[in-house]
C-alpha cells in the first residue's frame, strides 16, 4: 500500500457577505498569504445567513449579488471561491461560480440539497451536523455520491451538549477519514455559543488555534476558519470569527513542515 501525503485544505473568509469593501480587504491578505506559505486558501463568504437566530438579523445581498460579489472575487484575485446553499434549487447558480459547494450542518440530511449540489460537479463540502456522530455521516455521503458528486469532503464543527454550547468530540474526524479523504475542521464554528447573546449566537474566538492544532493531531487535512480585519464589528458571527491578522501565524503554525501531516493512504 502506497502511502503519501495529502496538502492541506484551508478555507477561509468572512461570515457574510457584508460589502464588497470587505471581501477585497480580506481577499488581499489571502492572496499575500499564500504568496508567503505556498498555500491555496479558497475564499468562503455567505450570500445568505438564513438560519440566523432572529429575524432581525443581518442576512446578506442575497443570491443574485452575492454570486456576482463572488465572481469578482474569483476574477480579481485568481483565488477559488465557496458558499453555502440552503434550497435545492440554490446549486445550479452557484455551481456555476463556485469550486465548492458547502451544505450547512443543519441541512446535511436533506436529500434534494445533496442531489442538486452533487449534480453541479463542483466539490460538495457537507458540515456534520451537531446532533450526528462522525460515523452518521456516511448517509450523507452515499446521497451525494449516488447522485454524481465527482468529490465529497466532510467538515467537523462541534455536537451540541446542554444549552448554548457545543463540545468538540475529535474522535469524529479520524471517525470521517475513513467515509472520506478530506475531513475539515470548522475551527471558528465549533467555539460559538449558539444563540446564547441575547438573540445572537455567541462564541470565544480564543480557542480557535487550540482548537485548530488539535484537530491536525487528530488527523484533520484540512481548516475552516472564518476571518474579519474587526470581528467584533462583524454582522454575522463577531464573537466567533478570528482576526484577520492573525490568520498568517496560526496557518504558519498548520503547514510548518510537510513531515509533521499525518499519512494518508492512497
Amino acid at each position: 500500500m502506497l502511502t503519501t501525503y495529502m496538502k492541506q485544505t484551508f478555507i477561509a473568509g468572512p461570515c457574510a457577505m457584508e460589502s464588497p469593501e470587505l471581501l477585497d480587504t480580506v481577499a488581499a491578505k489571502l492572496v499575500e498569504i499564500n504568496q508567503k506559505l505556498g498555500t491555496d486558501i479558497i475564499f468562503k463568504a455567505s450570500f445568505d445567513k438564513a438560519n440566523r437566530t432572529s429575524i432581525k438579523s443581518f442576512r446578506g445581498p442575497g443570491i443574485d449579488r452575492g454570486l456576482q460579489m463572488l465572481g469578482d472575487i474569483k476574477a480579481k484575485y485568481g483565488l477559488r471561491v465557496t458558499t453555502d446553499i440552503h434550497e435545492a434549487w440554490q446549486a445550479q447558480p452557484a455551481g456555476m461560480v463556485c469550486d465548492v459547494l458547502q451544505i450547512p450542518a443543519f441541512l446535511c440530511r436533506q436529500t434534494d440539497l445533496l442531489v442538486a449540489a452533487a449534480k453541479t460537479r463542483c466539490v460538495v463540502n457537507i458540515k456534520k451536523a451537531q446532533f450526528l456522530s462522525g460515523q452518521d455521516m456516511r448517509y450523507p455521503v452515499e446521497k451525494a455520491r449516488e447522485a454524481g458528486a465527482k468529490e465529497v469532503w466532510l467538515t467537523e464543527r462541534g455536537n451540541m451538549m446542554g444549552y448554548n454550547n457545543l463540545v468538540v468530540d475529535f474522535r469524529n474526524i479520524p471517525q470521517m477519514l475513513e467515509i472520506v479523504d478530506n475531513v475539515i475542521m470548522d475551527c471558528t464554528h465549533c467555539v460559538q455559543q449558539p444563540g446564547g447573546a441575547n438573540g445572537k449566537t455567541g462564541g470565544d474566538r480564543r480557542y480557535v488555534p487550540m482548537m485548530a492544532e488539535a484537530a491536525k493531531a487528530f488527523g484533520a487535512t484540512g481548516f475552516f476558519l472564518e476571518v474579519h480585519p474587526d470581528p467584533d464589528r462583524g454582522l454575522s458571527d463577531a464573537a466567533n470569527m478570528l482576526e484577520l491578522d492573525k490568520l498568517e501565524g496560526l496557518m504558519a503554525r498548520l503547514v510548518k513542515s510537510e513531515e509533521s501531516d499525518l499519512p494518508v493512504k492512497v
